[in-house]
């Protein structure tokens, strides 16, 4: 990876991608901890998040709860005392996830057949249908229209029929890739792969050195997809959930 594209792809750089091309319905402040407010968007708008190596997880079961969310942390690079403290306090583990980069001048070194679209915002009601079908519902729809950043939805085709979706987004130098979702009759046609790659030749005209994803560590099929294309990992992090007594 180029020097160019390995900072456009830093921790910290992905970080700050994900909140602004992924971002919650607003940020609340508790003592020690900056908390997402989602609206049902999913963990990643509805964590709370360090702001001190002494923030205590009381402060953010408090906040949590006022805003009717279950008491989620986001452990980051750098959190590991605090994860340690969770792990001590008996918070479960969710989702641990990473993000896969590549530069976007190698992935749109290839430029995909004529099964990826292009569709100016807002998406079309067959890509929703798409989204829907894989758990992608309204809440995670109004989290994609809210995010201020440049954006644009993804549309693949197999058998000339809808087959595939995916919103991309760039903050800075950093072009992301959310919520791909391909129709479970048409994968294993490269259509993913299409995707991605239509995705990086968009980032490329918006000046973007590098392309991300995220994905869980247990989505194996994800993991095979994007480093198939080359994406190396570059960030990681993970959820710890107080789970409530009954």
């Amino acid at each position: 990876m180029s020097l160019a594209a390995a900072e456009a792809a830093s921790a910290e750089a992905v970080l700050a991608a994900l909140e602004a091309t992924w971002p919650p319905l607003r940020w609340h402040e508790a003592p020690g901890w900056r908390v997402a407010e989602g609206a049902g968007g999913g963990k990643r708008v509805s964590s709370g998040v360090a702001l001190t190596r002494g923030a205590e997880p009381a402060a953010l079961v408090a906040a949590q709860r006022a805003l009717g969310q279950p008491a989620l942390a986001m452990i980051r690079p750098g959190d590991d005392a605090l994860d340690a403290r969770l792990d001590a306090e008996g918070w479960r583990v969710v989702d641990p996830t990473v993000a896969l980069a590549a530069p976007v001048a190698r992935l749109a070194e290839v430029p995909p057949p004529l099964a990826a679209f292009e569709v100016a915002w807002p998406p079309l009601a067959v890509q929703a249908e798409i989204w829907a079908g894989g758990g992608v519902g309204a809440a995670r729809l109004a989290v994609m229209e809210r995010a201020a950043a440049p954006k644009l939805a993804l549309l693949g085709r197999a058998d000339d029929s809808p087959a595939a979706t995916a919103y991309a987004a760039c903050h800075g130098s950093l072009a992301m890739v959310h919520a791909l979702e391909v129709l479970p009759a048409m994968r294993r046609k490269g259509i993913g792969q299409h995707l991605m790659r239509a995705a990086a030749l968009w980032a490329r005209r918006q000046g973007a050195e590098a392309l991300a994803v995220l994905v869980t560590r247990a989505n194996a099929p994800a993991l095979a997809l994007y480093r198939g294309l080359g994406m190396e990992q570059v960030a990681g992090y993970h959820y710890r959930l107080r789970e409530e007594s009954p």
